[in-house]
C-alpha cells in the first residue's frame, strides 16, 4: 500500500528498512473520489500527502466566489498548502481530487518526530518540496504573457498527462479563461 511512497523516496536516497518501518508506521493511506476535498480552504493544513494515482488541484475562490484553479499535482509527487503546513495557519487554498485519486498521508507532528529520529529525512522531504515549488514556477511562468490559445497549447506541450484526465472546467480555471473559449480553442486547433 505504501510502496509508491517508498520507490519514489528511494529514487533520491537509499532507506534502511529499519528506517521505512518507523516511516511506514506514521503514514495513512486514503481513496478519493473525483472533487473530494483533502483540504478545504480556511482549515489548517496539517497533513503532507504524497499521491500514488490521480491527479488533485490547488483551488482557491475568487472575488466572484468562483473557485479557480491554481496548479495540479500528479502520482509521484507531494501536496499540501505549504504556508498552512509551514505556520500553522488557515489555508487560503483548497487542495480537491481532480479525478479519482490516492494519496498517503503523514500528520506534521509524525513527520516531526520522525524528523528527530531519521535526520536525513528532513532533508530529503525539504528537497522534494523545493522541487515541486521550481516545477509549479517554471510552469505558471511558462503561460505568463501568452493568449488563451497559445496557453493551451503549452499546457498541452507541458502537461498533456493532465490534460487527459480532468475535466475541461478545471482546464479552463487553470488557464484562466471561460470554458466555452476553451472549447473554441480546441475545435479551431484540430
Amino acid at each position: 500500500m505504501f510502496e509508491p511512497f517508498f520507490r519514489y523516496l528511494s529514487l533520491f536516497k537509499s532507506i534502511p528498512q529499519d528506517d521505512r518501518k518507523l516511516i511506514e508506521s506514521a503514514l495513512t493511506y486514503h481513496a478519493l473520489s473525483e472533487n473530494e476535498y483533502l483540504l478545504k480552504e480556511g482549515s489548517v493544513s496539517y497533513r503532507l500527502y504524497f499521491i500514488c494515482q490521480g491527479i488533485v488541484r490547488i483551488v482557491a475562490q475568487n472575488e466572484q466566489g468562483k473557485e479557480v484553479t491554481h496548479f495540479f499535482l500528479k502520482e509521484n509527487q507531494l501536496v499540501t498548502i505549504l504556508e498552512s503546513f509551514t505556520n500553522d495557519t488557515p489555508a487560503k487554498e483548497s487542495i480537491q481530487a481532480a479525478c479519482d485519486a490516492e494519496v498517503i498521508a503523514i500528520p506534521k507532528s509524525s513527520l516531526l518526530a520522525l524528523y528527530e529520529k531519521i535526520p536525513y529525512l528532513k532533508e530529503l522531504i525539504s528537497y522534494l518540496t523545493q522541487q515541486t515549488l521550481l516545477t509549479k514556477i517554471q510552469t505558471r511562468n511558462a503561460y505568463l504573457g501568452q493568449d488563451a490559445t497559445a496557453r493551451y497549447q503549452q499546457f498541452l506541450l507541458r502537461q498533456p498527462e493532465i490534460a487527459m484526465r480532468v475535466s475541461l472546467q478545471d482546464i479552463a480555471s487553470y488557464l484562466g479563461i471561460t470554458q466555452q473559449s476553451l472549447s473554441r480553442i480546441r475545435k479551431n486547433s484540430r
